[in-house]
């Protein structure tokens, strides 16, 4: 079997077209750049003398090359991916086996686009981003990645296991055969092996899986701290208010980073409470998890009691619901104590999650705080309050909805951030096992040959950086639309 190239045989004719393509687009973002400032400096001397620019812009005609030369670019870029489907294997390298292996979520990228775009009309702010390029750039790299963490939960996308080793595959180049491949094995590592003859791809994709899990529903949780406490210190000022902002400013007090290393360390894992008369400790991560575990439970229940109070027999459901469903997830997430044994957490996990939750509720709280100071003394506000609703009705239902603006765009920042502490944990070997393969963890363990292989650092650290790229790009449309409205 022999080794994959990058492009295959189709590299011959694609290599020379794609380097035109890529260096008339470098050309014309450069010659435009270069341009404009000469034509602006040139502007601001004429006004500045009393002169008067009479010719045309020649900025205008080089940014007509900009478009054409990028469409070429990205249109070789996507044959590049897309010829494996069409052709033998191999034919297309290295680049066109991954679009191969990565073709469901190309089919679910277009479907969700496709339909996002025929009803944008009716999708409210969600709609609105596709009218924002940068947006709509952003949200397709957020979902490739969502969808290939679905597609990896399927079995459709990996073709190794990622804590496999097969022997003569340590440090292998990206294309490299397996050796003594099996009948029904993939038969390459399409992005290499790492230091113990693992495959990076899998790895990779393996890795989008325990970040997508861990980042978003830490920040979600978050967020229900940080509302459920900002919202009646704003509202209701005074003391609660002193008292829950002096809390959170102590927490703020620490560097993010710092504060991380702390929580996440065995010692501080290995501490707890000792239960007098039992053998049982109240180790840390379980103290945490008890309180902060508590607060979506609490958000979810005032919400339904304050919206359906005139109506007893569906508020009496939906809260009676909240709790008893809620319930059961909080014993098995917060106390590893689900009778049915459905929900659990791995202690490694739990710390890095409570941990994400603790760090990010103090400034959610400060956001949500500020907002409801503002939106308060409206007028809307004041009529609610002439009607006579009460004030968790107001702020749950009057005040909240008309702050989604902002804490859309920060809880997609959020995740962004999240996502790079969790990295950074990673990195220095804390919080998750050493055999995980989550991005972080993988970075460190290819950091160490990184000047011979690059490739199992690169590879995972590429992945991480498009995923917090696409994620602050959505939140810039997101924000964008938003100030429209």
């Amino acid at each position: 079997m022999e080794p994959l190239t990058w492009t295959g045989a189709l590299g011959t004719l694609l290599n020379p077209l794609f380097a035109l393509a890529v260096l008339g687009l470098i050309l014309a973002v450069a010659g435009y750049l270069l341009v404009s400032a000469y034509e602006n400096v040139q502007a601001a001397f004429s006004t500045t003398s009393g002169g008067i620019v009479m010719s045309a812009p020649h900025s205008e005609s080089l940014a007509r090359f900009i478009l054409p030369t990028a469409v070429a670019t990205l249109g070789l870029g996507m044959i590049y991916l897309l010829a494996g489907i069409v052709t033998p294997y191999g034919t297309a390298g290295i680049l066109g086996e991954l679009g191969v292996r990565f073709l469901p979520v190309w089919i679910a990228l277009a479907v969700t686009f496709f339909l996002s775009i025929t009803y944008k009309r009716k999708l409210g702010l969600y709609g609105k981003l596709f009218d924002s390029p940068i947006g709509m750039f952003g949200f397709a790299i957020v979902m490739f990645w969502v969808f290939t963490a679905i597609f990896v939960a399927m079995d459709l996308i990996i073709t190794h296991d990622p804590l496999g080793q097969v022997s003569g595959m340590k440090n292998k180049l990206p294309g490299t055969p397996l050796r003594g491949a099996a009948e029904g094995d993939y038969t390459h590592y399409l992005l290499g092996g790492d230091n113990l003859a693992r495959d990076v791809f899998s790895r990779m994709v393996k890795g989008s899986q325990v970040v997508l899990v861990i980042a978003p529903a830490a920040t979600l949780f978050a967020f229900m701290v940080g509302i459920t406490l900002g919202l009646p210190a704003g509202y209701f000022g005074g003391k609660l208010d002193t008292i829950i902002s002096f809390m959170a400013n102590l927490v703020l007090a620490f560097p993010v980073i710092l504060l991380f290393f702390l929580l996440v360390t065995p010692e501080i894992r290995a501490a707890g409470i000792a239960i007098p008369g039992t053998e049982y400790i109240w180790r840390v991560p379980t103290i945490l998890a008890s309180i902060l575990f508590l607060f979506p439970l609490v958000f979810l229940v005032v919400l339904f009691d304050s919206r359906y109070f005139t109506q007893p027999p569906k508020r009496n459901l939906y809260v009676g619901l909240t709790i008893l469903i809620g319930g059961y997830i909080y014993l098995g997430m917060a106390w590893d104590a689900d009778p049915l044994g459905l929900i659990s957490i791995d202690g490694g996990v739990l710390i890095v999650f409570v941990s994400v939750v603790f760090v990010n509720s103090p400034t959610v709280f400060r956001i949500v705080r500020g907002l409801v100071l503002d939106i308060k003394t409206r007028d809307y506000v004041a009529a609610g309050q002439t009607r006579g609703e009460g004030p968790w009705y107001i702020m749950l239902w009057e005040i909240l909805p008309n702050a989604r603006g902002p804490l859309i765009v920060d809880f997609c920042l959020r995740i962004g951030y999240t996502i790079i502490l969790l990295g950074t944990l990673g990195f220095f070997g804390l919080g998750l096992s050493s055999e995980s393969p989550d991005w972080g963890t993988t970075i460190n363990a290819g950091r160490r040959l990184l000047s011979i292989y690059p490739h199992p650092a690169i590879v995972p650290a590429i992945a991480l950086m498009s995923l917090v790229l696409g994620l602050n790009l959505l939140a810039d449309g997101l924000r964008e639309e938003s100030l429209k409205d």
